[in-house]
């Protein structure tokens, strides 16, 4: 197929090696346009991905868009405010997009801005995946490190009926089993990462501050990982009322990981073994707060209130991080017009679609 590819940080860049080596032809967009410098002869990827992969690098959406079978959106959470609304001026309405990973509501909000743009009823579903195909770092402009590829991941899509499709897509791109979610919001909040990063952050926020070199796997405790499960346990509670399972954080870190499952901690443990000091954040502006509070633990609270569910522990270390951050970690604009009491029926049939 030909994909196009959104983002050029190092998701973006590894995903699309990751579809090149598997025989699809790949465009890549950088919003902001520096994420493609030094590759527009191609890009070289080391790690569980190995090779030189061309991509053809486009200038603008409606050149990636051009002649793409499929796209895939991979940027921060963060960038999707800015980002979607240009998206669903120029995504032509039969091509379906996948988002990896889907945090928040961006699917939904997304389909929001199209059917107000007035797309087709008839339009590409918007596929939801609870995380990226990939883990990477981007080593130089024109080289990638792939940590790993992952075995598999769960794929919901608006609308929810498309589900299957959107797996299947993905599957096909990218070669990981694709579990079906009942709905984007199970993708949304199926992500382990907003709770490990959170507590990561929190226990660690000495060491973030003073830009120093810290194993975060390593410092996975007991202690730490008996405040992510407690987070765990009341994400699975908030996803109990919507009727969306969600994996535990062991089978997250299994998925990821390819550790066998145990205890957490023992888990982290046994990465920290087996791939070496995978180093946590050094500097205050960290996505692990940036991105996974209020795109992920914040974006749970206001589910909740909808909801009327009390998460007290969840409520506690996001206004710790405030402290800490000194600053506030619940402004999402995602959500902006959407109703948290009235979010299930526009997940089984999005907007405007007929």
């Amino acid at each position: 197929m030909r994909l196009c590819v959104l983002g050029a940080g190092a998701v973006g860049p590894a995903a699309a090696a990751l579809a090149a080596s598997r025989g699809h032809g790949v465009a890549i967009w950088s919003p902001s346009g520096r994420g493609t410098a030094g590759i527009e002869g191609g890009m070289e990827s080391e790690g569980a991905v190995t090779g030189r992969f061309a991509l053809r690098v486009a200038a603008g959406l409606e050149e990636a868009f051009a002649g793409a079978d499929a796209a895939l959106l991979a940027v921060p959470a963060y960038a999707f405010p800015a980002l979607l609304p240009r998206i669903a001026e120029a995504l032509p309405p039969g091509l379906p997009l996948l988002i990896a990973p889907a945090a928040s509501l961006a699917p939904l909000a997304l389909d929001a801005l199209m059917a107000a743009r007035g797309a087709p009823a008839g339009r590409a579903a918007i596929g939801a995946m609870a995380t990226t195909p990939v883990t990477a770092r981007r080593r130089a402009p024109g080289r990638v490190f792939v940590a790993t590829v992952r075995a598999a991941v769960d794929v919901a899509a608006v609308p929810a009926a498309a589900a299957a499709e959107m797996g299947a897509l993905a599957t096909a791109l990218f070669g990981h089993a694709s579990p079906v979610a009942p709905s984007a919001l199970g993708a949304g909040i199926a992500n382990a990462n907003p709770i490990i990063h959170a507590v990561l952050a929190l226990t660690n926020v000495t060491r973030i501050e003073r830009a120093e070199e810290w194993p975060q796997y390593g410092l996975m405790t007991p202690a730490a990982c008996r405040m992510m499960e407690a987070l765990a346990a009341e994400r699975a509670a908030l996803a109990a009322r919507f009727g969306v399972p969600v994996l535990g954080l062991e089978e997250s870190l299994h998925r990821a990981n390819g550790v066998p499952m145990g205890p957490l901690a023992e888990m982290a443990a046994r990465i920290a073994e087996t791939r070496g000091a995978v180093l946590g954040p050094a500097e205050m502006e960290t996505r692990y707060v940036t991105e996974d509070v209020p795109y992920g633990l914040a974006f749970y609270l206001w589910l909740a209130r909808g909801q009327g569910l009390a998460m007290p522990v969840t409520e506690a270390v996001v206004t710790a991080l405030e402290a800490l951050w000194g600053r506030d970690l619940r402004r999402n604009p995602l959500l902006h017009g959407l109703d948290p009491a009235g979010v299930g029926v526009a997940l089984v049939s999005g907007y405007g679609r007929g």
